[in-house]
């Protein structure tokens, strides 16, 4: 099979899976965010790493997770980043082994591929964390006013997590790749050398 072909099956392959963490994801981060709501982590803000002021002059943090309910107008606190960040965590799990065996059929060891995903995975979580604090009140606050309290704080759990996952989407498949391929060459002239 040639290259371009080869990446087509790859982007379909991707595509699918992705999909399929993603509807995942999007039944289990409102589901965790109201369990951790309801100990009181909502009121604990969770801020670190100033990245400087929006034009309201508001401070903007890389890790940006105000204290209070989003529907009340706060960043939702630990809950919500507990939620958001175990959710992905679990996502990118199941996501790591699923593409690595079905998608790119890579023979790279485990771990090494592991440590590269990993690193990738938290400079990418970091760049969507500084971007999800700049809409992600915007988002609730449209949401809640447009839809009520209740509908529009689950419609914005969707939104963010769905705007979340695109970013990823397009951002991890050439990591995935490069990680997948790293090593394969010498893997296969390996297993052929064996089999001599």
């Amino acid at each position: 099979m040639n290259q371009k072909k080869t990446t087509l099956r790859q982007l379909f392959l991707f595509f699918i899976i992705s999909n399929g963490v993603t509807l995942l994801q999007l039944a289990l981060m409102p589901l965790l965010k109201h369990l951790f709501g309801l100990t009181g982590l909502a009121e604990i803000p969770l801020q670190l790493f100033p990245l400087g002021q929006s034009p309201e002059g508001k401070r903007i943090f890389l890790i940006d997770y105000a204290g209070g309910a989003l529907s009340e107008g706060g960043g939702g606190g630990m809950a919500y980043f507990l939620a958001v960040e175990l959710t992905l965590l679990a996502a990118q799990i199941i996501n790591f082994f699923l593409q690595r065996r079905i998608t790119f059929r890579s023979q790279v060891s485990i771990l090494k591929a592991a440590l590269w995903y990993f690193a990738a995975w938290l400079l990418i979580s970091s760049g969507a964390s500084a971007l999800n604090g700049l809409y992600k009140p915007y988002i609730y606050r449209f949401l809640v006013f447009r839809f009520g309290k209740d509908g529009g704080t689950l419609a914005g759990d969707i939104v963010t997590m769905l705007i979340n996952c695109v970013i990823s989407f397009w951002v991890f498949f050439p990591i995935m790749k490069f990680i997948f391929r790293a090593g394969d060459k010498k893997d296969t002239i390996k297993r052929k050398e064996d089999t001599k």
